[in-house]
């Protein structure tokens, strides 16, 4: 067994939802409040990729990986990941960077591509990855290869759940959002991809439907499915996202628990508020600004560190409250203001339009995202073999989908939701 280097700190990757999921679990040399995520070993039967590791360390990072074996290589698997593998690779104790070469990083291989646009969102996701790193808004890209690429290792833990409704935490999170919302990406800036993806996984879902199972329970699933009249539905949430005129804006896509970190360098306890780092840019595109506030708000509701069967709780008690959503609108007022062209650094209210806006488009854009990762999960189904019941998660999402809709119809038109807000943001 290599001996760790002392600075060793865990990592985490990317939680269910994002399409790399991980389950938090506790590192054996962590104290349960620090929620590290385990590391697997490397053994013997996976010396192709140590050798592998150690190559493309040496070739890309220079200095002393030249040095080591694949013996010497210190390498863990991170927990999790539902389309990328990712390893943490460290110097032996023993040696010491030569020429300012890191002495850890992190390896990202990625899996399997499916469909015929997945080459597509990975070049994309390359560029963007590129660019946020950079601007210093994101981890630094150490090198790329076919097949992945070697990212900067990060002391940190992803945020939990929970903590995603802490008001400090919360607050930093909008203002990341609003961050990444003014970035001006050199992508494609038509809203295509949220209704070409979903159109695309409906193709799959369909092409399930239609096959004649045997087995009662893709039987079962298959009927479950059918019910959903889902091509009705996706045809219809189109139509009627249209009337909310949500602004279309560089969006992440998938801002859960998992993909946002929160640093554990020693200088923390010095610092004011905490700082956090945004990962995970696999679903980024531009999109509907509203999809991408209601998408991280539903979050709130679901917790992947679940260790059982199906591998997830769904809390929807804990989706934001109107004071907790308005405390989020308020930190994103800076790009409010910019698409205004107002520029001003005294404090102001979120104006009432505005707000009334955007508690709009949160609920109807939740419905988006229900509808999303409802196909994401079913697709996922059928060609994952990590533990995560897509099935059951898949029909969570759409089960809150329908649920929500009879919800919101109910009066909407009226926006009682809209008053209050406006209300309570005058005591912040």
């Amino acid at each position: 067994e290599n001996v760790a280097p002392q600075n060793v700190e865990t990592f985490h990757d990317d939680i269910a939802t994002s399409g790399d999921s991980a389950i938090p679990l506790l590192d054996q040399d962590c104290s349960s409040d620090e929620l590290a995520v385990r590391t697997t070993p490397i053994t013997h039967l996976d010396a192709d990729i140590r050798e592998r590791a150690q190559k493309l360390c040496s070739e890309y990072l220079r200095g002393a990986w030249t040095k080591i074996s694949p013996q010497e290589l210190y390498i863990r698997k991170v927990s999790g990941g539902l389309s990328n593998l990712l390893y943490y690779c460290a110097l032996p104790a023993s040696q010491h960077s030569v020429h300012g070469e890191p002495t850890h990083v992190l390896l990202r291989l990625y899996g399997q591509l499916h469909g015929e646009r997945a080459l597509e969102g990975l070049v994309t996701e390359a560029v963007i990855f590129t660019m946020l790193s950079e601007n210093q808004r994101g981890p630094r890209l150490l090198g790329v290869f076919p097949g992945g690429r070697i990212e900067e290792y990060i002391p940190a833990r992803p945020l939990q759940t929970s903590e995603l409704s802490d008001p400090v935490l919360s607050r930093l999170v909008a203002e990341k959002l609003a961050q990444i919302h003014m970035m001006d990406v050199p992508i494609n800036k038509e809203p295509r991809w949220l209704w070409d993806t979903m159109n695309r996984w409906l193709g799959n879902v369909q092409d399930f439907m239609s096959k004649q199972h045997s087995d009662p329970v893709s039987k079962a699933r298959a009927n479950k499915l059918m019910s959903y009249s889902l091509k009705l539905e996706l045809d219809w949430l189109k139509e009627f996202l249209k009337s909310i005129k949500s602004p279309v804006m560089f969006c992440h896509n998938d801002l859960q628990e998992g993909n946002i970190l929160r640093r554990l360098d020693p200088e923390e306890s010095n610092r004011s508020q905490p700082e956090l780092v945004v990962i995970d840019f696999e679903f980024c595109s531009y999109n509907y600004r509203g999809f991408d506030i209601a998408n991280h708000m539903c979050e709130w509701v679901y917790n992947y560190s679940n260790e059982n069967p199906p591998y997830f709780w769904a809390t929807h008690d804990t989706f934001p409250t109107l004071e907790q959503q308005g405390r989020i609108f308020e930190r994103i007022r800076p790009y409010l203001q910019a698409m205004k062209g107002q520029c001003s650094t005294v404090a102001q209210p979120v104006p009432k339009e505005d707000m009334e806006q955007l508690l709009k488009e949160v609920q109807a854009f939740t419905l988006a995202s229900h509808f999303f990762w409802g196909l994401w999960s079913v697709c996922y189904a059928s060609i994952s073999t990590i533990p995560f019941d897509y099935w059951e998660y898949g029909e969570e999402r759409f089960e809150s989908y329908f649920k929500h809709k009879a919800l919101m119809f109910q009066g909407i038109d009226e926006s009682p939701a809209s008053k209050s807000i406006i209300a309570l943001m005058k005591t912040l």
